[in-house]
């Protein structure tokens, strides 16, 4: 376990070096070395940033649902849900900062904040959801934890938890030039999806961690979360399905662009890959009790359902940028000096039509600001977990079964 747990530690390293080397390249020759241009001015960074707030928002519900809601079983896991939320979102902000092109700019914010726009409140409510989980984790984690405190930080947690998606949705929902965006249903859509992404990545984490004697948990509430995923995705499912009826009926012709490109354009794969991987094929599994009893078919269900949400992200931010709302002659200037002899062509590039694909440095840096995240959480894991692996039967699963008894 030893040398498996300094393999781990040296490929994160390694991968999240690689990460803020690329990412300092970046901040040296700037945004150009992106893959983004006028045209798709928000590419894989904004994209990772939606995913992470919807997997830091998941693992915070349970945590505090099990106080608000008084559910004994999900105490149990609310410490390893918390600093999983933590680092989402450590990370989801982190994609935000490297955005910007430059760290300096988020002072542009501060000193000429304007609140009548959502990427303001964006701003203001995913900072306190960051305090929120750092005081909430805090508390956790003293000796001796203050109950009440506890109880009203969760009470404070749990609607921040979903204020700070809905927030993130309404960046999109509320941009009245983004056909594909423009919708009441947005805010409800990025939190279902936030509900089962999350829960299915600290499923994950919780089997993880117990098969390395890491931190403990019954297989009976493996089940319990694998029944409650089930239904979050079914709910999910069927927002998407809302979103897609509303759009396709009225025929609207800018509509119909969007949803063309959804449907069968360029943005087909992700679209019916979310469709297949994040809700048929999951819920073929979980539907049945016999199959969430079973911890490898749950863990399969839950990579397909984190790579489905993740295929939405992609299609629900680029498909938008693709036809984009210009009318007439020349359209948008990619920036792209075109050198010509001839006196007729015009030396630049104009296009209506949006085209994106991530360079090599956006994935470099993707790739270790997820690497950073994966050794910050085992880093804290250790640090606040490991007391407990030779606990045959944890403190908060005593408490639990005590809670059984006297019922």
């Amino acid at each position: 376990m030893s040398r498996n747990f300094s393999i781990w530690i040296g490929v994160v390293s390694i991968l999240s070096l690689a990460g803020f080397v690329a990412l300092g390249y970046q901040l040296i020759n700037g945004l150009g070395v992106t893959g983004m241009n006028n045209a798709t001015s928000w590419g894989l960074y904004i994209i990772m940033f939606m995913f992470f707030v919807g997997l830091s928002a998941g693992g915070l519900i349970v945590s505090s649902s099990a106080t608000v809601f008084n559910i004994p079983s999900f105490k149990v896991v609310a410490k390893p849900a918390t600093i999983l939320s933590t680092v989402c979102i450590i990370i989801a902000a982190v994609f935000i900062m490297v955005d910007l092109g430059s760290p300096f700019r988020f002072l542009n914010l501060l000193i000429h904040s304007q609140f009548k726009s959502p990427l303001m409140w964006d701003v203001v409510v995913v900072t306190l959801y960051l305090m929120v989980n750092v005081v909430y984790l805090y508390l956790m984690t003293r000796k001796e934890p203050n109950q009440k405190a506890l109880s009203i930080m969760s009470r404070v947690a749990l609607p921040v938890a979903i204020l700070v998606h809905s927030v993130t949705a309404w960046v999109f929902g509320l941009q009245i030039a983004r056909a594909g965006w423009h919708s009441a249903l947005m805010a409800p859509l990025f939190v279902a999806s936030a509900l089962d992404s999350g829960l299915a990545l600290l499923l994950i984490v919780l089997v993880v961690l117990k098969k390395l004697n890491v931190f403990y948990v019954e297989k009976k509430l493996i089940t319990t979360l694998a029944g409650l995923l089930v239904t979050c995705v079914a709910v999910d499912a069927y927002m998407v399905f809302a979103e897609v009826l509303t759009m396709y009926y009225p025929q609207d012709e800018g509509m119909m662009l969007v949803l063309n490109e959804m449907l069968k354009g360029s943005m087909a794969p992700f679209f019916w890959g979310e469709v297949i991987l994040g809700f048929v094929i999951p819920l073929a599994i979980l539907l049945f009790k016999k199959n969430r009893e079973k911890t490898s078919l749950v863990i399969f269900s839950s990579v397909l359902i984190i790579i489905g949400v993740f295929f939405k992200r992609v299609w629900l931010l680029l498909t938008s940028f693709i036809h984009p709302n210009v009318e007439g002659a020349p359209g948008i200037t990619l920036g792209s000096y075109v050198p010509s002899d001839s006196p007729n062509v015009f030396p630049d590039f104009w296009t209506l039509h949006g085209q994106y694909a991530p360079s090599f440095i956006e994935l470099t840096v993707a790739i270790g600001m997820i690497a950073f995240g994966a050794l910050l959480f085992t880093i804290l894991s250790r640090l606040i977990l490991m007391d407990r692996k030779k606990q045959s039967t944890p403190s908060d699963l005593i408490e639990f079964e005590g809670t059984k008894a006297a019922q």
